[in-house]
């Protein structure tokens, strides 16, 4: 069994914490809603540009959860959002 993280962070303009929630919150949900995935703002908490998101997703061998992370990252980097994305980071650990 393989564990897939994937960190995604990413910078975008917000005037003020309730902004970044917002967003932040928006991204998440999708992401759960899609991709039926564990996802969670994970780093960046105390920026008002930056925010880090985490996804873990659970998989029978290391190629499947390779591919969900690449789906879901691609995903987040074709969606129109306001932000831009700065770093995308993929790890597999087997359990």
């Amino acid at each position: 069994m393989v564990l897939g993280l994937l960190r995604i962070r990413l910078r975008f303009v917000a005037h003020s914490r309730k902004e970044k929630r917002t967003l932040v919150k928006s991204v998440v949900e999708r992401l759960r809603h899609r991709y039926n995935a564990a996802v969670s703002e994970a780093g960046d908490l105390d920026a008002l540009d930056l925010t880090t998101i985490a996804v873990a997703c659970l998989a029978n061998d290391a190629a499947h959860a390779d591919s969900q992370l690449q789906n879901i990252a691609r995903a987040v980097e074709g969606w129109r959002l306001d932000a831009e994305v700065v770093d995308v980071e993929t790890e597999l650990i087997s359990v």
